[in-house]
């Protein structure tokens, strides 16, 4: 089952004010993208985004999807791009939604399991009133009243078919699944999930962010392959053309399984050894980004996010500094984060030790997690 997630961003939110729309603003010295991105690096993202904004999105290392004139046209976009590649479920947000808890988005994940669509929403406890020329003209029921936000979420196939269905715009995507005759669950929101939209909202998501309390985690790996026959060496998810290659039950790639140790480390939740064992011949000679995803996935699953990563591969060859940025843009693609946010680089052991020998490659990792 493949989840992916379309976050909407495409808006020219000029009631916020400012000089970039809202999404493109600074929170808590980063761009209020930057966190909404974050919250789903999990899974499969796509951004949608204004054609103005190609630029400020090429360094935010996820797939970027041209918006329509309307939301509802920019979700479609975003849907049809998804088509092909054995997507399951979709989660479906707002990018000026930047705060939305871990919990929020597992419930809704939990609650498709038994429905076609779900979302998160609060239930309105407000007296309602309606309003003619400054004052009250009257009063409204709010019993059964609730106050919507995002992510909402669906079954891949069914949400399409109802997009592709539906004519014109529509308030969100529970109203195109509700018009197609979907059932859509109401999950429990969260008040921290805010939408910014006018200019103290900003104000109000700086002071949530300071509020939380916090968990930071830091761990850290350590792995060494020896040297075999062979023609290359995978490092940190590159191909790296070598006179010999490197002996592993998986393809031996020493950088990410130091980096993936480093992330279960951090967790308190074993090594690679646990989750993938090597006398299980299933993961024989198996790609080490299978292992990288699976850490990451349990990052979202226990409510954290990485905050940074650090890899040292410590070798006298090959040389690692003419991959060292093909190294982090790869890490950063298996990862779902920012390339900034990864650090790989190499030193040698002084011609000491069995490094120094060329007997093999060694790596260590650091990798600090945060409370998402």
């Amino acid at each position: 089952m493949t989840t992916a997630a379309i976050i909407v961003a495409a808006g020219r939110g000029s009631r916020a004010g400012g000089d970039l729309p809202k999404q493109w603003q600074m929170l808590a010295g980063r761009p209020v993208i930057a966190h909404t991105l974050e919250a789903f690096s999990a899974m499969v993202r796509v951004l949608v985004i204004h054609p103005d904004d190609r630029n400020r999105a090429a360094g935010l290392g996820v797939e970027v999807v041209i918006g329509g004139a309307t939301r509802t046209a920019s979700v479609r976009a975003a849907l049809e791009a998804l088509a092909g590649r054995g997507v399951t479920r979709v989660l479906i947000h707002d990018g000026a939604r930047p705060l939305v808890p871990a919990a929020v988005i597992a419930r809704v994940l939990t609650a498709l399991d038994g429905h076609k669509g779900a979302a998160p929403a609060l239930p309105v406890t407000d007296a309602l009133w309606t309003g003619a020329e400054g004052e009250v003209s009257g009063t409204r029921n709010r019993e059964g009243l609730f106050r919507a936000q995002t992510p909402q979420g669906f079954d891949y196939a069914a949400i399409l078919a109802a997009h592709r269905a539906h004519s014109g715009e529509a308030a969100d995507d529970v109203a195109v699944a509700r018009a197609a005759g979907l059932a859509v669950a109401i999950v429990e929101g969260d008040e921290a999930n805010l939408k910014l939209t006018w200019p103290g909202d900003f104000a109000r998501a700086e002071a949530i962010l300071k509020g939380r309390d916090m968990d930071v985690r830091l761990g850290n790996g350590f792995d060494v392959h020896a040297f075999c026959p062979g023609d290359h060496v995978w490092l940190c998810g590159v191909k790296v053309p070598h006179d010999r290659g490197l002996l592993g039950h998986s393809d031996a790639d020493v950088g990410m399984h130091a980096l993936t140790d480093a992330i279960y480390g951090a967790l308190a939740e074993g090594d690679i050894g646990q989750h993938f064992p090597p006398s299980d011949p299933q993961w024989k000679g198996a790609p080490s980004h299978i292992f990288l995803t699976h850490a990451m996935g349990r990052i979202a699953a226990r409510g954290f996010r990485l905050s940074n990563a650090d890899v040292t591969l410590i070798c006298e060859r090959p040389k690692i500094g003419p991959h060292a940025v093909a190294m982090r843009t790869a890490l950063a693609q298996i990862m779902g984060v920012e390339v900034g946010r990864i650090s790989v680089k190499a030193t040698t052991s002084e011609r000491l030790g069995f490094t120094g020998r060329e007997e093999g490659i060694a790596a260590l990792a650091t990798a600090t997690l945060v409370q998402a």
